[in-house]
């Protein structure tokens, strides 16, 4: 069993830990400077795809950073150098921009890239803890992380350094998708089988019943009919339409509550009598995000869509956005 002084141990171990790496997050900032601004300028201009590569820890760190550029509107991929130098530097074109990432700036698979990087005319940016590496020397742009130590009580494995690349490369993706003006219906092109996807690119045309399982009654249909259409089409409510097709109220379970309290003869009733008139609606083209919004507000639970003449071409109700993962 872990004993008391142990379980101290082990708290203070992980407090130094987060304490070393959020110092290094600190002066991390102080390394944004004039190279970071021109690192911009370059990825911006970039006409190919930004190709980042790295080995071992730095690797996995340029994995993500290139899955972050390329969901925020940046085209970008990460190639393996130790792959690199057996056939896959055939990845990169002449319009690419390289980020090659080292600590050390001297990892020898890295290294092996960049005469024949140099030769293709390719813009490289670095990301390293040493200025004056080999790296930094080939590198057209260098970004200093800023370093003094690792968080590992050894000094050896990569702890801040890969934090604080990381952080790095998500102020490169940011920076750029600001400037791009990148908008959260961009972002959600990029990830249409996400939850964001589903919200912002799924139209009131794409979750709603259609022809004859919207439930439509003539305004002068009796209440009690009205109610076995409702009761048929499982939405909750009816269109009442007038003689031109026009949508000219609707009828929804608080009407018939309202009706039941004032004892109205719901067999001799017309519908249009005891329906709501002033009511809301959407068109097809509408986002099905904001109709949400627009329920929400309004506290309904289910909408007509109607066209330009006002004539109902269909119906929704929440659990309809529900199901389709709008809500």
């Amino acid at each position: 069993m872990t004993s008391k002084s142990s379980e101290s141990a082990l708290l203070d171990s992980a407090k130094r830990v987060i304490d070393i790496e959020s110092d290094a997050l600190a002066n991390l900032r102080n390394c944004i400077n004039s190279a970071f601004i021109s690192a911009c300028h370059t990825l911006l201009n970039c006409k190919g795809k930004v190709v980042v590569t790295g080995m071992g820890k730095s690797g996995h760190i340029g994995n993500k950073i290139a899955a972050t550029f390329a969901s925020t509107g940046t085209p970008s991929f990460f190639m393996h150098p130790a792959e690199a130098n057996h056939g896959d530097l055939g990845m990169l074109g002449s319009d690419d921009v390289l980020i090659a990432i080292s600590n050390s700036g001297e990892t020898a698979e890295v290294i092996n890239l960049l005469p024949v990087v140099k030769r293709l005319g390719v813009p490289i940016i670095t990301i390293t803890n040493a200025v004056s590496s080999t790296l930094a020397q080939h590198g057209d742009i260098v970004l200093d992380i800023g370093v003094n130590k690792e968080a590992c009580s050894l000094g050896l494995a990569p702890t801040t350094s890969t934090t604080v690349t990381l952080v790095l490369g998500d102020a490169l993706a940011v920076s750029l998708l600001d400037a791009r003006g990148f908008t959260s219906t961009d972002f959600a092109l990029s990830h249409p089988g996400g939850s964001l996807g589903r919200k912002l690119l799924l139209q009131v045309s794409d979750i709603m019943l259609e022809g004859n399982e919207v439930p439509i009654v003539q305004q002068t249909t009796l209440v009690s009919d009205a109610l076995i259409e409702i009761s048929k089409k499982g939405l909750g409510c009816t269109g009442v339409i007038d003689n031109n097709g026009v949508l000219i109220g609707i009828f929804t379970d608080g009407d018939l509550r309202r009706i039941i309290d004032q004892k109205i003869d719901m067999h001799q009733t017309h519908i249009n009598t005891v329906m709501t008139r002033n009511f809301v609606s959407v068109e097809s083209s509408d986002m099905a995000v904001d109709a949400l919004n627009l329920m929400e507000h309004k506290k309904i639970s289910s909408l007509m869509v109607l066209n330009d003449a006002k004539h109902v071409i269909g119906a929704f109700n929440m659990h309809m956005l529900l199901k389709a993962g709008v809500v």
